[in-house]
């Protein structure tokens, strides 16, 4: 094999309740990562997609730190040169940094013919994550490498809890004409939560993994309330709260912000409402934010990261 091309899948994290710990993955959109053999270590080749912002020193970028995290686990002395395409909006809330982290790490497997785990694939791409994101959290990367909905119950050994996803839920994500630096939201939220929030959390994420497992739809609803992140982010989305009546008002089980924003997600149940959610918050957030907002409509996706094409010599 001399190119392997992988593909990482955008990715909603946090669900309202489950912030840190819970993530899905969607269709698409997605990055993609080709990855060839080079010099020593990891290099660059080019990046597509991203208005030349993202920085072609692979030590600097989430990719090469991801690749490089790979081959120093593997011990393997070969070098490898990544292509990068950018199909996730830059700075959006969908786990872009998680994606090329995840693409990368997935193909410069598949080139070196290493039969890696999965938690070893999660553990190296956070190594990227940790970079984009300012920190090492994995309710993007799991979910982004392993496919479905997921709890984070640890990093650190990995422990990855795979959860059902009942029949007939759907997401609709909506991307408005804003960038949220990850880093600069969390920021916001402090060192701190009071307790009283804190033990809302733990009872709504509690009952969301369980209206989960039981396809408790109104459960499910009313469990998508965020006590801890939201309410500290919400100024940087003009409109939230009215953005989310809409989304409610349509149908929707719920919505939130998708990770640090600016994107929001909402759940519902089927694809007919889901259609007459995503034009309802489409609505809204050319009404409260102005500009033409990218909106997707999907199943949780259950393929992760994956090989999508290879080449030989």
């Amino acid at each position: 094999m001399t190119s392997v091309t992988a593909f990482a899948p955008a990715t909603v994290s946090n669900v309202a309740c489950g912030f840190d710990v819970l993530g899905f993955a969607l269709d698409e959109p997605g990055d993609e990562v080709t990855a060839t053999f080079g010099p020593a270590g990891v290099t660059i080749a080019a990046i597509e997609g991203d208005g030349g912002r993202l920085p072609r020193d692979a030590a600097k970028n989430t990719a090469g730190v991801a690749a490089l995290a790979l081959l120093t686990r593997l011990g393997d002395p070969r070098g490898v040169s990544l292509t990068i395409r950018k199909g996730l909006p830059l700075s959006s809330g969908l786990g872009g940094s998680a994606a090329s982290a995840a693409a990368a790490v997935v193909a410069v497997s598949a080139l070196l013919g290493a039969n890696v785990s999965k938690d070893t694939l999660v553990q190296c791409a956070l190594e990227g994550e940790r970079l984009g994101a300012g920190s090492s959290h994995a309710d993007n990367i799991a979910p982004c490498i392993c496919g479905g909905f997921v709890l984070v119950r640890s990093t650190n050994p990995t422990d990855i809890i795979t959860l059902p996803v009942p029949a007939g839920l759907t997401a609709v994500v909506i991307h408005p004409d804003l960038e949220i630096e990850t880093a600069m939201a969390r920021a916001l939220l402090g060192n701190t939560v009071s307790l009283h929030d804190a033990v809302q959390q733990w009872a709504n994420l509690g009952a969301f993994v369980h209206a989960l497992h039981t396809s408790d739809f109104g459960l499910l609803s009313r469990s998508l309330t965020d006590t801890i992140a939201e309410p500290r982010r919400a100024p940087l989305v003009p409109g939230l709260a009215l953005i989310k009546r809409a989304a409610a008002d349509a149908g929707a089980l719920g919505s939130s912000l998708s990770g640090s924003g600016p994107s929001l997600f909402a759940l519902c149940r089927g694809d007919e409402t889901a259609a007459r959610v995503a034009a309802a918050m489409t609505t809204a957030v050319k009404t409260h934010i102005g500009g033409e907002p990218q909106v997707y409509i999907s199943r949780i996706s259950g393929q992760g990261a994956r090989v999508v094409s290879t080449c030989a010599s």
